[in-house]
């Protein structure tokens, strides 16, 4: 075939036809991807004593789940250079980006906690004909997660423990936003169409499709750990697979959208229903029904309320962002020095929000050959954000395409990149101060 920066418009087959061929080879769609997933994670789950995601109802999962390539400790690989890594083919397999379910096919896939309640809320049915999600439930977010406001901090939690949907947002929230707060919200949990989810032939939903929601993917004004491809790079193998990151906090954030040439919140929540939930394709966006946001209201409506939803609170730091000595452990502190010391991550993380607001290349290709891996083509990434820390222990996977599992996996990552050399208790006092954020 040609390489093209666009999607057909006219399907070549009958629907029926389409979804006929895509559920059968399902199956094995999702076996290539599990067994993938089961060389590179240990999967088990393993809850860590003592440290659970905010308002308590979920554990944080421990450990370093990334396998090692055999006869190789992290110690090793740590005094080894990025030259001697690439050369003995020595970089973890979980360290390589992390493919889509289905990398060719891509497109938006929701967990299926995800899925069952917004079939028994709303009736919509968010189930892909073609494939599932990856990853198991245990290393995502807490679901439903908890809802705080910069404007009302003395409410805590406003979500009562619910899933915000069109059915409910009314009653919850009806009160303590202003009229376009509020208004704002219900553009956020009305389903408009989607690449995936639309009326026509193009779609991988088997009944026509009412789309998706802003929420369905950041819900509750956080995560659920759905996944997408980005939609700023062709050809299809070079697309990044995409961890959705939460909405906590971008009050604070200036930089937005998978290219980040987005520079305010107004500006991503138009893009996104412009472009993103088409993959980028203005052509297909219009054949598919895209619903254009307008912006002197419907745009500053829905971004006031993205910008009231504030971190989790962290009742360990002080007014400055840092740890308290009264109330952090000996652990904690020790990896707050770490943290702004020897590890050198307050670099581009620093207090109080732990975000620098702008983007850096990692080049973790220094440590690998280009590798086709389930249809992904793992190569350079190029300059990624700085998402904030504050609140991390929320928000599995980590990285920008969730290919990192837990923190402890995350801290082995970047001994490896920044060539830190930090022994076994350095690594667990940073997870426990990251923990604490």
């Amino acid at each position: 075939m040609l390489q093209s920066s666009y999607s057909p418009v006219v399907m070549k087959e009958p629907f029926a036809d389409t979804m006929a061929r895509m559920k059968a080879a399902k199956a094995e769609v999702m076996k290539r991807q599990m067994t993938l997933l089961e060389e590179r994670y240990d999967l088990a789950d393993r809850p860590a004593k003592g440290v659970m995601m905010s308002e308590g109802r979920k554990a944080v999962q421990e450990g370093v789940r990334v396998k090692l390539p055999k006869g190789v400790s992290w110690e090793q690989l740590a005094g080894m250079s990025a030259e001697e890594i690439k050369e003995k083919n020595l970089w973890p397999k979980g360290f390589y980006p992390l493919p889509h379910p289905n990398h060719a096919e891509g497109g938006m896939v929701f967990p299926q906690f995800h899925i069952d309640e917004i079939k028994k809320q709303e009736g919509r049915d968010l189930t892909r004909f073609d494939l599932d999600f990856d990853l198991p439930a245990h290393f995502l977010p807490t679901f439903p997660p908890p809802i705080y406001l910069t404007t009302r901090p003395d409410l805590g939690d406003v979500s009562q423990g619910k899933v915000v949907t069109i059915m409910n947002y009314f009653e919850l929230f009806n009160g303590i936003l202003n009229p376009k707060q509020l208004e704002g919200l219900r553009l956020l949990v009305t389903p408009f169409p989607q690449q995936q989810f639309n009326q026509t032939d193009d779609r991988r939903s088997e009944l026509a499709s009412r789309g998706v929601t802003c929420f369905d993917c950041h819900v509750n004004g956080h995560s659920n750990g759905a996944t997408h491809l980005v939609g700023d790079i062709r050809p299809q193998e070079f697309r990044h697979r995409l961890d959705t990151p939460p909405l906590r906090g971008v009050n604070v954030q200036r930089l937005f959208g998978s290219q980040r040439a987005l520079k305010s919140v107004e500006d991503f929540t138009e893009f996104e229903q412009r472009a993103a939930y088409f993959d980028g394709d203005p052509v297909i966006a219009t054949k598919k029904g895209v619903n254009i946001l307008e912006r002197g209201s419907q745009v500053h409506f829905m971004a006031e309320f993205q910008e009231i939803l504030d971190f989790p609170p962290a009742p360990k730091l002080n007014i400055y962002g840092k740890l308290d000595p009264a109330k952090a452990s000996e652990s904690e502190m020790r990896g707050q020095e770490i943290f702004f010391g020897k590890a050198q991550c307050a670099v581009c993380h620093p207090a109080p929000y732990y975000t620098d607001g702008s983007m850096h290349n990692l080049k973790a290709e220094r440590f690998f050959k280009p590798v086709m891996i389930n249809g992904r083509m793992a190569s350079a990434d190029g300059p990624i954000k700085t998402f904030p820390l504050r609140g991390i222990k929320d928000s599995p996977p980590y990285l920008h395409d969730g290919r990192l599992l837990t923190l402890a996996d995350t801290v082995e990552f970047f001994n490896l990149i920044q060539g830190l050399k930090l022994n076994e208790q350095e690594k667990k006092d940073l997870v426990n101060f990251m923990a604490a954020l």
